[in-house]
């Protein structure tokens, strides 16, 4: 395979931390040319002396300034703000982009990486969940490859590989069913963050496991898968497979079911959105089967956690609503981490923000931050205590 050049958008965090796990262990074939984050500068500069890219940015300002004063002895350039990280998506030293970092923030550095002509490793799902209609025929207008970096879109991407003409019958998409798999509402109602933030088989951020806690986060996987594999939501079908051996699977016309397999390790689909086409040796542990007994499946419990219905309830809608979606539980889930409201609070503060909302059939990327930037005003009115 040819040699990758990578700017990573979220390096600090835990899907650009692992990535970092996987360029030290292909040094010949992969090579960071550009960092950034949002704040967490301590990291960043020791990420930065050891990877030597050529550029870093860092949103806030004022953190960038101080890491610019650390880094004076290195010759490389920091830069901030969102002009900062469209800088880094569109660096021209690097052929592909990793969109590692959390939120909305993601959307716009996005879009120029694709008019760039920068190939997406793609783990920032409010990407696709806000601007799927924006995002997918752009890629195919610029020739660029949109790889999936979650485990279950990775899954999906690797059972599909192969398919020739076979038309998909039905998405599998598979979930843990978080730490609260099986609870009651009445249950939900006193747990807390930290039990929110005790997830079973994933070690991930603390905003993407307080979504997987709510069953939000599966909901923004139906809407990403929509939109990465040009399936119905309907044609959409949610697994519990509490285990996280198997991370998705597609079903065709002739009822063949082809699954993707693995450990719970983020490093296997970061690595194969790295190296695609090709399955290399990897950071990651491999599956004993000697010690696996058992596979179990279940179906989601969507009357209490209402994260999932609420999320096909968006995308049928189409146009803003999964914008509104996204919004109004990055909203509510920072607000129940930061002990502002409660854990079953969060599907009363997505459900109020929908039901007040008027669709835009086909929002533009400024009107998408303009959509999310009303809603978050509104929860703050609202809800702020």
């Amino acid at each position: 395979m040819r040699k990758r050049h990578l700017a990573i958008l979220g390096s600090t965090g835990s899907i650009g931390t692992q990535t970092l796990d996987v360029v030290k262990m292909h040094p010949d074939l992969l090579e960071v040319t550009a960092l950034g984050c949002c704040r967490s500068i301590d990291l960043a500069e020791k990420q930065a002396r050891a990877f030597k890219p050529k550029l870093v940015a860092v949103y806030d300002e004022t953190q960038a300034a101080v890491l610019k004063t650390r880094l004076s002895d290195t010759g490389i350039t920091v830069v901030s703000g969102m002009a900062g990280l469209i800088e880094l998506a569109t660096q021209p030293e690097a052929d592909t982009v990793v969109t590692a970092i959390v939120g909305m923030i993601g959307v716009q550095p996005t879009v120029a990486a694709i008019k760039a002509g920068k190939d997406i490793a793609l783990a920032n799902k409010e990407t696709c969940v806000t601007a799927g209609h924006i995002i997918m025929p752009l890629a195919a207008a610029h020739h660029v490859q949109i790889l999936p970096v979650d485990s279950e879109h990775s899954a999906i991407f690797q059972s599909l590989q192969g398919r020739a003409h076979s038309k998909i019958k039905k998405i599998l998409l598979t979930a843990s069913g978080g730490p609260f798999r099986g609870m009651s509402r009445d249950e939900l109602a006193q747990v807390t963050v930290d039990d929110a933030l005790a997830h079973p088989t994933w070690q991930m951020g603390p905003k993407v496991t307080v979504d997987s806690a709510t069953m939000v986060n599966k909901g923004l996987e139906v809407i990403e898968a929509k939109w990465l594999f040009d399936v119905p939501p309907d044609a959409i079908q949610v697994v519990i497979q509490p285990q996280s051996i198997i991370h998705s699977m597609v079903e065709y016309e002739d009822h063949s079911v082809i699954a993707q397999l693995g450990t719970s390790d983020m490093r296997i689909p970061i690595q194969y959105a790295l190296t695609w086409p090709e399955h290399l040796p990897s950071p990651a542990e491999e599956l004993d089967f000697a010690a696996l007994k058992s596979l179990d499946f279940d179906v989601p419990d969507n009357d209490t956690f209402r994260g999932l219905p609420l999320a096909v309830e968006a995308i049928k809608a189409g146009g803003s609503m999964p914008c509104v979606f996204n919004a109004a539980n990055e909203w509510a889930n920072a607000a129940f981490r930061r002990g502002q409201i409660r854990f079953l609070d969060i599907y009363r503060v997505i459900e109020d923000v929908m039901g007040r909302h008027g669709v835009t059939a086909a929002p533009s990327v400024e009107e998408i931050q303009e959509i999310a930037n009303e809603t978050f005003e509104y929860c703050e009115k609202k809800y702020q205590k």
